[in-house]
């Protein structure tokens, strides 16, 4: 594989149009960019006028094995009504390639946007996420990765000290919060909890409403606990965590048991994330669509902020974890 075609330099709009026909589908509009960072990922109206969105998926970093088991997950949710968004089947099958390209094309799914603030709404995506592990229990993926550190903080660890959008004046200094905000997170992270095939990046952009939830973007499934598809869920500050909290397990408990004790887990997944999404970005940067999207990271107070960002988190990992509300 090229470098070219790994930033999707040779996705040119021919190539997409040729891609689709070459499932059987005939386009009868123009194509729409959706907005998708790691993949590249178009709208577009048929010659029966059903809306369609095609997913490119980027080369080299996820095995056409690993695609498939998220395929499968999908199609084990929708059999039982789940709402996820899953790949239509063309010529038996999800998954496509053409010229080096892997595709697959999913119904195009409108619906308004998921309220964080609403307790009705989070009252259903908590009885959903139920449903999901439910299902996400009954067999591991095989392909796909586990949560670990290693993926999360130790490999971004080494991207983000080598990279030259760190500026020299403050190598040393973040290289400390970084390893401080690493050991502190291994300090309180564990890894012998029960896993499940989750979501794996349940944030609320990623639910769509629709007379009920409707999750979309499985790219990021993988095992892991249970929690890591509530956490990103919460917000506000600690009191209000923790009544969004009882809100999300009352309804997950109707469907699937949750481990109490994975609360301790929020602070260290946050931690985790805060260090991969961030060498994500630096891992993308030849991808011309990144520098236009963040700038900032060509800004020296963007690194300063995040030393602060990373000392704040290890307060916060030190800090006792997010309970329930007691009852009385």
């Amino acid at each position: 594989m090229t470098d070219a075609s790994f930033h999707f330099q040779t996705l040119m709009p021919d190539l997409i149009l040729d891609a689709i026909e070459s499932v059987g589908l005939r386009i009868d509009s123009g194509l729409t960019e959706l907005n998708s960072y790691e993949n590249r990922v178009y709208q577009f109206l048929d010659e029966d006028r059903q809306r369609w969105v095609v997913k490119f998926y980027r080369p080299e970093r996820w095995s056409r094995a690993q695609i498939l088991e998220e395929h499968e997950f999908s199609f084990e949710l929708t059999a039982l009504e789940i709402p996820v968004v899953a790949p239509s089947l063309f010529n038996g099958g999800s998954l496509h390639s053409y010229q080096n390209f892997m595709f697959a094309i999913f119904p195009s799914m409108g619906g308004r946007q998921y309220e964080m603030d609403n307790e009705e709404q989070l009252e259903w995506v908590g009885r959903f996420l139920g449903r999901i592990h439910q299902v996400g229990l009954q067999r591991p993926f095989v392909k796909r990765p586990t949560m670990g550190l290693n993926e999360y903080l130790y490999e971004p660890r080494e991207i983000l000290l080598q990279t030259e959008l760190l500026p020299s004046s403050l190598r040393a200094s973040f290289a400390l919060a970084l390893d401080s905000l690493i050991k502190t997170t291994q300090e309180y992270w564990r890894d012998d909890w029960l896993t499940c095939r989750l979501h794996g990046d349940c944030h609320p952009g990623n639910i769509l409403w629709r007379d009920g939830p409707m999750f979309v973007d499985l790219d990021d499934a993988r095992m892991g606990p249970a929690v890591q598809d509530m956490w990103m869920l919460l917000h506000g500050s600690r009191r209000d965590q923790s009544v969004q909290l009882d809100i999300l397990l009352d309804a997950y408990s109707e469907f699937s048991d949750f481990n109490a004790q994975e609360l301790s887990l929020i602070e260290p997944l946050r931690s985790m994330r805060m260090v991969y999404y961030l060498a994500w970005v630096v891992r993308r940067w030849q991808d011309s669509a990144f520098p236009k999207s963040f700038p900032w990271m060509l800004e020296t107070s963007f690194w300063e902020q995040q030393i602060s960002v990373f000392t704040e988190q290890v307060k916060l990992l030190r800090a006792p974890p997010l309970q329930l509300t007691p009852m009385y």
